[in-house]
């Protein structure tokens, strides 16, 4: 393994490992903080930390939107606004159990990114990727549901949040696919000008819930109570997670870095151990699928690639008609 692959695997085992232990986190912080203002203040650090690395490393013209604007504000809206507040919005809505909940969803990006593929590029994916992603979300109902579906179904406390949460996981797989429109620019410089603009609208929704009443502006005994986990965020999955896991897919390759996102469901259900919160039979059934699904699929697609390199083959080229 040369330096620089290892590099790229040290750093998207970072960025899993802190999105796992960023639910657990959160959740304790709820105790003190709304995850409106909670999440508006780590990403305003999040965005001046940006900033000013973007002008030392690329000079005042990387923050030229060269005509994509629009497309700057839309991925970041889905990214800092959409994906930051619904998810722990959602998650401090379900309590203890939303922690296990946001993180089984965020191990589904790979799987929800092939549904939004086939369904707007019209890209069908093989047979066998379609078994994996079905399985995946059997999985996660096993975690969101623990067994009853029909309790879930019909209890909204439960399943209004939940749908939160998983329009939040939509949101960051569009600003991950987003990436692929700004061909020729740094990672820093597409994390930093969508920062900014995504921070903004969250700076207008929480203004506006500010203004209804619905959440009130936290005082200074409440920032300093959450002061240790705010710093947290904002280092490991805000700031390291975001650079790092951009460039270690840069390294290793989108099916490579993967790989990686079953350290979040792990992460996050060590954690939660560690926390005294009880695992119940479906939590764990539901991780293992998650995660024999995505690595079934990663070799799968794999075999694929190996295939279609040589001469003569075909692969198994079987999809859905």
């Amino acid at each position: 393994m040369s330096k620089n692959v290892l590099f790229g695997a040290i750093l998207c085992f970072i960025a899993a490992v802190s999105w796992g232990a960023m639910f657990p986190v959160a959740h304790a912080a709820f105790k003190h903080m709304d995850p409106f203002y909670f999440t508006l203040i780590r990403y305003g650090a999040v965005t001046v930390i940006l900033v000013v690395l973007l002008l030392w490393k690329e000079g005042k013209q990387a923050f030229r939107f060269e005509g994509k604007g629009v497309h700057l504000w839309f991925f970041g809206t889905m990214a800092f606004t959409v994906y930051n507040l619904l998810i722990f919005w959602g998650e401090d809505l379900l309590g203890e159990p939303g922690v296990m909940v946001a993180s089984i969803m965020e191990s589904l990006m790979p799987m929800i990114s092939i549904v939004i593929v086939w369904m707007f590029l019209h890209r069908r994916p093989y047979t066998f990727t379609l078994v994996c992603v079905v399985l995946s979300f059997i999985g996660a109902m096993f975690v969101i549901t623990k067994g009853d579906m029909k309790a879930f179904l019909s209890a909204t406390d439960d399943f209004v949040p939940t749908l939160l949460i998983f329009i939040a996981v939509i949101g960051w797989v569009i600003y991950t696919m987003g990436g692929s429109k700004f061909l020729g620019w740094s990672a820093l410089r597409y994390s930093t000008l969508t920062c900014i603009l995504g921070t903004l609208t969250s700076l207008v929704v929480v203004i506006g819930a500010t203004l209804v009443g619905y959440i009130s502006i936290p005082t200074g005994e409440v920032i300093m109570a959450t002061g240790p986990h705010l710093l947290f965020m904002i280092i490991f999955p805000g700031l390291i997670a975001l650079l790092g896991w951009n460039t270690g897919v840069s390294i290793l390759s989108p099916i490579n870095s993967l790989l990686f996102i079953n350290f979040v469901p792990v992460t996050t259900l060590l954690i939660s151990v560690f926390q005294g919160y009880q695992i119940t039979m479906f939590d764990l059934a539901g991780t293992v699928l998650i995660i024999v699904s995505l690595l079934a699929n990663n070799l799968f697609v794999r075999l694929q690639k190996r295939e279609s390199k040589q001469p003569g083959q075909t692969g198994w080229k079987q999809r859905l008609s």
